[in-house]
């Protein structure tokens, strides 16, 4: 591909001198050679003790920087992802570095107006009200002790029991005082059908089965608990009052009507964010499937490599490691790479394809208009214009950031 640039560099002379010399006195600073005192131990000594190869890993870090930037200034070329470098030759002489850059690959804009996609319309159903103000109410339902009656589906049972199987004790299968809510499923298939109908002070055997895909001692096996019923606690939802919805955040709304239309609402809201997010991403992937170009497997590579340290973030603000993550799921890095592969090729074509837009249409974004945006965006995060464009990473990512931007309510409008 004609953005893939192979260069070779060689670092030689002078230049290569004084990376070696850098790198002894480095490396010198923690080596004891007999008869100097740590540190002291002259260049020459040093290495005919320890051989000049040993500075050899530290040389060639040393030197790489500014080969790398004069590669880049010489070839005049801009990198979108990290390069490849390998080393070909290195004596004390001299070492030759091969330099893999990918610049951004050659591709056309296609066809990006007149797509045909509709946006769909809000709609919102009574179901999906009832279903909200259901969701609302349980948030606010409370736990009570239910003084008569039997046990109902979505009670909470408070049960001593005990588990045979073979006659014997099962080992784990006991609890006393155990809250288990009827319909949770968290016993095996039976056990909360079983509870079904007691009342309080009750016992009662029930003769089960273990499931075929149990644990393997206990598959298939036969199994008697003894079940006694403590206490049933039902959950009672909060009525629909003025006092339901002032805690709701609702102040003025006094009726059940008045609360539908304003849950309603809310509904549409979310609605109208999701709608538009999945129009948006209609017109992304209609526009991108007529982009002309192949991108290269190193730029897809990049964006994985860029998904997978976000997932990692995210797992450590849920107080979990990586390795935590692939003991618990049975993944491989190498699994996760592949499962990040189709979404991380989708995000660098629509890039690319926003990117090709915002060309055609001669979008160009001002420092002004950029300082004003960064002002607004490091309000909303409660952050100082300067920290927030420190974290950001400055006035030219605003920019960039507002001609994609731009660049999708073109796309969006036609």
């Amino acid at each position: 591909m004609k953005n893939k640039h192979v260069i070779e560099y060689e670092v030689k002379g002078k230049d290569w001198e004084n990376a070696l010399d850098k790198a002894f006195k480095k490396k010198v600073k923690d080596t004891k050679i007999d008869g100097f005192r740590k540190g002291t131990c002259p260049k020459d000594i040093y290495i005919k003790k320890m051989g000049i190869e040993v500075l050899y890993p530290e040389a060639v870090d040393i030197a790489l920087p500014d080969a790398y930037n004069k590669v880049m200034k010489d070839n005049k070329l801009i990198p979108v992802c990290e390069p490849q470098i390998d080393i070909k030759e290195l004596d004390e002489k001299h070492i030759k570095y091969e330099f893999v850059i990918i610049t951004k690959p050659e591709l056309k804009l296609g066809k990006y107006k007149d797509l045909g996609i509709k946006k769909e319309a809000i709609k919102v159903s009574k179901k999906e009200i009832d279903e909200e103000v259901a969701r609302l109410t349980s948030q606010f339902a409370e736990i009570v002790v239910k003084d008569k009656g039997e046990v109902l589906e979505g009670n909470t049972a408070v049960i001593d029991f005990e588990g045979f199987v073979d006659d014997k004790p099962l080992d784990g299968g006991t609890g006393a005082n155990y809250p288990l809510e009827i319909g949770s499923h968290t016993f095996i298939p039976g056990f909360e059908e079983g509870i079904v109908g007691m009342k309080v002070g009750e016992t009662k055997e029930l003769n089960l089965t273990f499931p075929e895909n149990y644990t393997k001692e206990l598959a298939g096996k036969k199994v008697l608990f003894k079940v006694t019923l403590r206490e049933i606690k039902e959950r009672v939802l909060p009525k629909l009052d003025k006092s339901f919805y002032e805690d709701l955040g609702y102040e003025n709304i006094k009726t059940e009507e008045e609360f539908n239309k304003e849950v309603k609402k809310a509904i549409e809201e979310r609605k109208k964010v999701d709608i538009e997010d999945k129009y948006i991403n209609d017109c992304l992937e209609a526009a991108s499937k007529n982009l002309k170009g192949d991108i290269n497997e190193e730029i897809i590579d990049d964006e994985v490599h860029r998904m997978f340290h976000q997932f990692e973030e995210q797992l450590k603000m849920q107080g979990l490691s990586m390795e935590q993550y692939m003991q618990f799921s049975g993944m491989k890095h190498e699994d996760l790479h592949k499962q990040m592969e189709p979404e991380a090729n989708k995000r660098v074509r629509y890039r690319y394809l926003l990117e090709e837009i915002a060309e055609a249409e001669k979008i160009e974004i001002n420092d002004k208009d950029a300082d004003k945006e960064a002002g607004k965006m490091a309000e909303n995060y409660g952050l100082t214009k300067e920290d927030f464009l420190a974290q950001f990473g400055g006035l030219d990512i605003v920019k960039y950031d507002m001609k994609m931007r731009k660049a999708i309510e073109i796309l969006k409008e036609g």
